[in-house]
């Protein structure tokens, strides 16, 4: 069996006209498509691409997201390149959503650069330019053998050589 992604996620919010419009904006820019069909009577928006789905509905409870709580601490998009991830970045700005400038980040890999902002709910966004690592594992699975650690262990033994 292979899992090939995410298909969809769904979002509760606490306001669901206030996220709409937020998202709106931000997945239309993002180059995403909308459906609005209701789901058992609840209002749904339903952003998607050619990859993913990412849908908002109305929370049933009204707590903050807090990532350091259980649940979901954050969700990423990538993009393809560094690129995407300017292009993005100018156009949360152009909307006046608050993100942090692209940067690198050496502390998850080489190569990461990504820009972050929150939803409405405070739920941490961000975004990500694809990097080698990432291209890595696509390219070697075939060779990575152990379960924990296995782009660590498959340079180890390609270093032993």
């Amino acid at each position: 069996m292979e899992i090939t992604g995410l298909d969809h996620i769904y979002i509760s919010v606490s306001d669901f006209s206030r996220s709409e419009r937020f998202y709106d904006a931000v997945m239309a820019a993002f180059g995403f498509k909308k459906g609005d069909r209701p789901i058992a009577g609840e209002p749904h928006a339903h952003y998607f691409n050619r990859h993913l789905q990412y849908t908002i509905r109305p929370a049933v409870r009204g707590e903050d997201c807090d990532a350091y709580s259980p649940g979901v601490h954050h969700i990423c998009f990538q993009t393809p390149d560094r690129a995407g991830v300017d292009a993005a970045y100018r156009a949360l700005s152009e909307l006046g959503v608050s993100a942090v400038e692209p940067a690198e980040y050496p502390e998850y890999n080489d190569d990461y650069y990504a820009t972050f902002f929150e939803d409405p709910d405070g739920l941490r966004l961000e975004l990500v330019a694809r990097s080698r690592y990432r291209d890595e594992i696509v390219d070697r699975w075939e060779d990575l053998v152990v379960f924990t650690n296995p782009i660590a262990e498959l340079r180890d033994r390609e270093g032993s050589r």
